[in-house]
């Protein structure tokens, strides 16, 4: 159809155009895709065989949909790609405020001007991305808001009572008409602001202030909801759910691939810092496991979940700290170190909610653990697992038994068992942080043995890897300090530490004698 030509009724007429309601109109370019084997949803990962298949069933069935699952599932990112399914325009009558169709009117505007001027009533053509409407649910939302009012100051412009219903100014719904609709977090909505919805999803009425209106509108609806809600802030009050056809849950990355495909994909990193700095693929696989050890750790309430923004934001504050630590040496390049992950703390803080045993143990801490523990897990898919070396050592076989098995981490505990220790300073020069690598007596050995292959950073990075590793596994312990990482044997600093405590104990008495 030529848009340009036709831009009154009567040449829309004599062009044979047919309208249909919009869950047909996405139905139909839907059906056209599947046929195509053309993805709708393009960019949402790790959907393809759950939440997407289920959406597509939702959308044949001509349904409104509720989205219901935890924040940073990409519920409202669905919604909005749904435009694509909508013709690219459509004619409506010009200066509608409600999208009028030609063929069909709604309001009273439209039906007016149609019978004034009949086929020379003027057309207008909107496109696809002007037909979406969306509105936050919030405790102040209004019925006003989201239905219409009427407008005194429209009716005394007009010189029009408050009878008349062309005082009406129709709020965000009606003027959605002919497009999609969507209302984020909808438990928030008030209840009564809920039951407002009731006839419009059933029989597409609108009531505002008395007025008897009958106008069907013509609207796909979708809602989305966080499950916690239902528990915490209110709840979709059971008449408005039994009208929303189909509930889909969606969920997070099932997989770290999955997650890291996302994370490349969302993260925004500059072309300056891309020819700056280097990420490995175990950087990046310790980063999005962070987020999987939080969705699972004690600490983090799993009721509010753990958005797939934590990974993002983290892997972009990966690439600042690395860039940060380059600048202020004067390096033209350089790669993230896992001493760099401790500037992916904020990004961790922010994106987690405690329950009240995390709150207790801090917000900074439990980050810090979280890293430790991706750390310990991604360990064993790169070296043997230390812990099943100390289920053998507990076993009570011989040593020679033990020679035997060759506890492959053993030179390198033995460095630091002889009362060595090594600190990597946050913002060390890689050079710098290559050489302290390699006075530990064994590591280099190691890392060798399993990566053959490796570059000379590639193998410095594991080598740190491998301390890390080891301080997950309590073998050798860690110490962070202000810009520091220290690396001991974990009898000594055990040791120290008691000593510490002692040392305290004995200025106290000296406290309570002096007073």
């Amino acid at each position: 159809m030529n848009i340009e030509k036709i831009k009154t009724l009567g040449e829309l007429k004599r062009s044979g155009y047919k309208p249909v309601s919009v869950k047909e109109e996405i139905r139909k370019n839907l059906i056209e895709n599947i046929r195509n084997k053309e993805n709708p949803f393009k960019g949402i990962i790790g959907y393809e065989d759950s939440v997407i298949p289920d959406t597509e069933r939702a959308l044949l069935s001509r349904h409104n949909i509720l989205f219901l699952g935890l924040r940073g599932q990409a519920k409202t990112r669905m919604a909005r790609q749904m435009t694509d399914l909508l013709d690219e325009y459509i004619p409506v009558v010009a200066g509608s405020e409600v999208n009028d169709d030609p063929l069909k009117p709604l309001s009273k505007y439209a039906k007016d001007i149609i019978a004034e001027k009949k086929d020379d009533t003027p057309i207008a053509w909107l496109h696809r991305s002007e037909r979406y409407g969306e509105k936050l649910a919030t405790p102040d939302v209004s019925v006003a808001d989201l239905i219409g009012d009427i407008d005194p100051i429209k009716a005394a412009n007009l010189r029009l009572s408050f009878a008349d219903e062309r005082v009406i100014h129709y709020g965000i719904i009606p003027r959605s008409n002919r497009g999609i609709f969507v209302i984020n977090e909808i438990p928030d909505l008030q209840a009564r602001i809920q039951v407002a919805l009731f006839n419009i999803l059933e029989e597409g009425d609108i009531q505002i202030r008395g007025f008897k209106l009958r106008m069907p509108l013509d609207i796909l609806f979708v809602f989305t909801a966080n499950p916690e809600d239902y528990t915490n802030r209110g709840s979709i009050v059971t008449p408005l759910k039994d009208r929303i056809q189909s509930q889909i849950l969606t969920h997070y990355p099932k997989t770290v691939e999955t997650s890291l495909e996302i994370t490349e994909q969302e993260a925004h990193i500059l072309e300056e810092q891309k020819l700056k700095v280097t990420v490995s693929d175990l950087v990046k696989r310790l980063i999005e496991q962070v987020a999987f050890e939080a969705r699972s750790n004690e600490y983090v309430d799993k009721k509010s979940g753990v958005s797939a923004r934590l990974p993002i934001s983290a892997f972009e504050n990966a690439y600042s700290s690395a860039e940060r630590r380059a600048i202020r040496n004067n390096e033209k390049q350089t790669h993230v170190w896992i001493s760099d992950l401790v500037g992916i703390v904020p990004s961790i803080t922010g994106k987690i909610e405690l329950v009240y045993e995390g709150e207790q143990e801090g917000p900074y801490q439990v980050a810090v653990n979280l890293v430790d523990k991706a750390i310990r897990s991604q360990f064993i898919t790169y070296f043997p697992n230390p812990e099943t070396l100390k289920k053998r050592r507990n076993t009570g076989k011989t040593s020679q038994q033990e020679k035997e098995n060759d506890n492959p981490y053993k030179s390198i505990t033995r460095w630091f068992d002889g009362g060595k220790h090594l600190d990597l300073f946050v913002d060390m020069k890689d050079s710098e942080k290559i050489a302290a690598l390699y006075k530990v007596d064994g590591l280099y050995n190691f890392v060798k043995k399993y990566f053959p292959h490796a570059n000379e950073k590639e193998s410095a990075l594991l080598m740190e890897f491998v301390l890390h590793g080891l301080s997950a596994y309590s073998l050798i312990s860690k110490k962070v300090i202000e810009g520091k990482i220290e690396f001991k044997d974990l009898i000594g600093s055990m040791m120290n530490l008691g000593q510490t405590n002692y040392n305290d104990e004995e200025d106290d008495l000296s406290d309570d004698s002096f007073r």
